[in-house]
């Protein structure tokens, strides 16, 4: 009685489930938390919910605003310094000083994901009906993310590629990890391989 691979991957995925379902299930809590905000943020008057973005930044600003200094003030001396053994101290203290603001401002975002996304979908939420013009057609706005597109976000927010049917809203899904990055101030690239997107 022999047993394949693909039977033994079917019963371990029968018992485990798909990868893409155990991944859905470890990112279903951050999905709620977002979800139990956006209702909170329902309440705010339009002025309330923009002024999330400056919020939002000012937490970034003093989560990581002391490195942000620290690193200007280590290029400028850098600048400043003839001598080439301290310039290359000087650029060994740059790099560290780096890797733990990349660290610093990837733990921050972390934590106010589930906030910015929240905003990102109120705002969705409450454009439902407003005529925008897209590509230079005139069409109206009826897009509300579904949790499956929160979901997307995250994985894209995190690195990983997200794979989408045409008509799952993968435009809808990038908008939630562009928001939560730019509000860095620093360049937000998205790469797809298709050509209209």
């Amino acid at each position: 009685f022999g047993v394949t691979r693909s039977m033994l991957k079917g019963i371990i995925s029968k018992v485990f489930g798909t990868r893409h379902e155990r991944e859905a299930r470890r990112v279903q809590p951050i999905v709620d938390e977002i979800n139990e905000i956006v209702s909170e943020l329902q309440s705010l008057s339009e002025e309330e919910l923009k002024g999330q973005t400056a919020k939002l930044r000012g937490i970034i600003k003093e989560q990581c605003g002391e490195l942000e200094e620290q690193l200007a003030e280590l290029r400028q001396t850098k600048r400043q310094t003839e001598e080439a053994a301290e310039r290359d101290v000087l650029q060994q203290e740059i790099v560290r000083t780096e890797d733990t603001l990349k660290a610093r401002l990837q733990e921050t975002l972390d934590d106010i994901l589930p906030e910015a996304f929240a905003t990102v979908k109120e705002a969705c939420r409450r454009l439902v009906g407003t005529p925008i013009v897209v590509t230079g057609q005139q069409m109206t706005w009826d897009m509300v993310p579904y949790d499956v597109q929160l979901i997307g976000g995250y994985a894209l927010h995190k690195g990983h590629i997200a794979e989408m049917a045409t008509g799952e809203g993968k435009t809808l899904v990038a908008t939630f990890p562009v928001y939560l990055n730019a509000l860095t101030g620093r360049g937000v690239h998205v790469v797809t391989v298709n050509d209209y997107l």
